[in-house]
């Protein structure tokens, strides 16, 4: 009888590895930027502007640098511009009131009562304007319907509106308001409703903390600007003033007396005659 015996498998040639596999490289979920530790996603503009794409709150009494500052943002009359313009060619510094959504209940609320108490907020020197992420066509017609005095300010992609701490996570715009002096100065940074945003201002004017530009006052009313710029307080101004007019009321008498006088004497030689 014939034996039948296994074959033994061939070994495997010497040197040659074992098969690995590969490793892939592990990719942000979505496809989406990492998070670059600020806040903000690299590659994204606010990174590369060194700003978060969060919110960056303000602190009341800081001092904010205003080049660059929030990017450009847009009147509802389609004017580009940035905080530094706005800040620049106001007198006494910019008030910045965000609200959600154009013509909403109470965004309208708020922004009437800017509009009616438009005379005493700004007689410190201080500009209004509206911020929100409206479109300068719905802007321009809230502007329009509710007969504001001021500018609203476009703010499609939220980058002033993240800038002074006013968005909502993820998409939104928080109600409030700002006041930025003409040095950079926060003077006040606050959410709130509509009428608490009228009421920080309008506590601030009346504190006088707001100053005005001085070089605004009327050429040649130097008292007045000593004043302002506090070199020279009212009753010292008063008692100037009194001191001045005395020698002009004098000027005045002397010169109404020597009228008087000439017309007598011209009575007297036509009487004589």
């Amino acid at each position: 009888m014939v034996e039948l015996r296994k074959r033994k498998a061939p070994a495997e040639p010497a040197g040659v590895p074992a098969a690995s596999k590969k490793s892939n490289p592990v990719k942000p979920a979505g496809g989406k930027n990492k998070d670059n530790g600020t806040g903000g996603k690299e590659g994204s503009p606010a990174a590369a502007n060194g700003m978060s794409s969060s919110t960056g709150k303000l602190t009341v009494g800081e001092s904010i640098t205003l080049e660059g500052f929030g990017g450009e943002v847009e009147t509802n009359d389609g004017d580009k511009t940035t905080l530094k313009k706005l800040v620049d060619d106001s007198k006494g510094g910019v008030v910045l009131f965000t609200y959600p959504k154009a013509s909403t209940p109470g965004c309208t609320t708020q922004v009437c009562l800017f509009r009616d108490a438009y005379s005493p907020l700004t007689a410190t020197g201080l500009a209004i304007y509206g911020l929100s992420t409206d479109s300068p066509k719905s802007n321009t017609t809230f502007q329009t319907k509710q007969n504001l005095p001021y500018p609203l300010l476009c703010d499609p992609k939220a980058t002033l509106i993240a800038a002074i701490g006013m968005k909502k996570a993820p998409k939104g715009t928080t109600r409030g308001v700002v006041v930025i002096d003409k040095s950079g100065k926060v003077l006040a940074a606050e959410a709130g409703g509509p009428a608490a945003t009228v009421d920080v201002v309008q506590k601030l004017v009346g504190s006088g903390n707001v100053n005005k530009d001085t070089g605004d006052v009327a050429e040649g009313d130097e008292v007045e600007k000593a004043i302002v710029e506090g070199k020279m307080d009212a009753q010292t101004a008063e008692e100037q003033g009194a001191t001045d007019s005395e020698p002009k009321d004098d000027k005045a008498t002397a010169e109404v007396a020597a009228d008087v006088a000439d017309t007598a004497e011209k009575l007297d030689a036509g009487a004589s005659a």
